[in-house]
């Protein structure tokens, strides 16, 4: 069976708490070095109550199939993860999408704890179990053909494998996106040199660009970029949106003007397995950028890294609804 798009990433189960928790700012010197930072505050020795908690299936690999899947497109997991009520609850969700499990079973399966704060941002506690102790050697090669690979972030042992999927799919003439996190970014570039080598498109919010090729403005981060190998390279900064590059155009995606924020885990796995879904279905670059970005938008405006990801159809009907009336401006750079 030969599929549009097989992932390879972490799989977890996501808890969102919603708490009272205040942010608080810090300003001083530490070592020597001045230290700005936004903290979630929690007494020390105090019971803090929980006022609104939710369950479900997270982790990179599982939320950018999802994606795929409501795309319709016929879409594969490969990851690790446990033989636990956890892993039946992932098990359960990717049969329920009509997603295929081409991976492994084993060991204690992932598992975030999502802190709420007010600012419309989060904390995530993360225990990543399984997730860095899968083998691809181990997956049926015989099942592993797709027209796409779509690789998360694998670290701990789980790394060398994933530098083993992305090398084999590129031998058998499958086009890779990449999507690398501050734990593989802040390693640098030589670190990942032979990755970016391979891959066709990579999305990497700006803090991660900088990490990889130093300090400047988008359209200097993107050209750097993809001198190291990639044909597309998509960065994107928050609540001044996105930017999305190859050879020959170069578009800044903002955010939708009237965008309420719920919570803001997933959004990147939502923006680039939306971008790539796009370019999967045959749209020009400025619109796979803006599928992207409604995605991602989508995820945003409820709790829970899924619970607001497009179908084909209504992802059609946002698309048909931006060319007449545009919620999104998009802006060559």
């Amino acid at each position: 069976m030969a599929y549009d798009v097989i992932v390879i990433g972490a799989a977890v189960v996501d808890v969102f708490m919603k708490t009272d928790a205040e942010t608080i700012e810090i300003n001083g010197v530490s070592q020597g070095k001045p230290i700005h930072e936004k903290l979630l505050a929690y007494p020390l020795g105090s019971k803090i109550l929980v006022n609104e908690l939710t369950f479900s299936t997270g982790g990179g690999g599982t939320n950018v199939a999802c994606t795929f899947a409501k795309e319709g497109l016929k879409t594969a997991y490969v990851g690790k993860f446990g033989k636990d009520d956890h892993a039946r609850a992932i098990f359960g969700w990717l049969k329920s999408e009509g997603i295929h499990f081409l991976g492994q079973v084993g060991g204690q399966t992932g598992y975030s704890t999502i802190l709420d704060s007010q600012a419309d941002d989060r904390t995530i506690l993360v225990f990543r179990g399984a997730n860095d102790e899968f083998d691809f050697d181990k997956v049926p090669k015989r099942e592993f053909k797709a027209e796409w690979l779509y690789a998360c972030t694998m670290i701990g042992k789980s790394f060398a494998s994933l530098e083993k999927a992305i090398f084999y799919c590129k031998h058998n003439g499958m086009k890779v996106a990449f999507n690398p996190s501050p734990y593989l970014a802040a390693k640098g570039l030589g670190f990942l040199k032979n990755i970016l080598k391979k891959t066709d498109v990579l999305i990497l919010n700006k803090d991660e660009a900088q990490m990889l090729v130093g300090n400047g403005n988008e359209r200097e981060l993107c050209q750097r970029l993809l001198e190291q190998g990639p044909r597309i390279v998509a960065v994107t900064d928050g609540a001044r949106g996105s930017f999305v590059m190859d050879e020959k155009e170069a578009y800044w995606v903002l955010p939708a003007k009237d965008l309420k924020i719920v919570e803001t885990t997933g959004a990147g796995d939502a923006f680039g397995s939306g971008l790539v879904a796009g370019l999967i279905k045959g749209k020009n670059l400025r619109e796979a950028a803006l599928m992207g970005t409604i995605n991602a938008e989508g995820v945003i405006s409820a709790y829970g890294a899924k619970n607001h990801i497009f179908s084909s159809s209504e992802m059609a009907e946002a698309l048909r609804k931006e060319r007449l009336r545009p919620r999104h401006e998009v802006k060559a750079f």
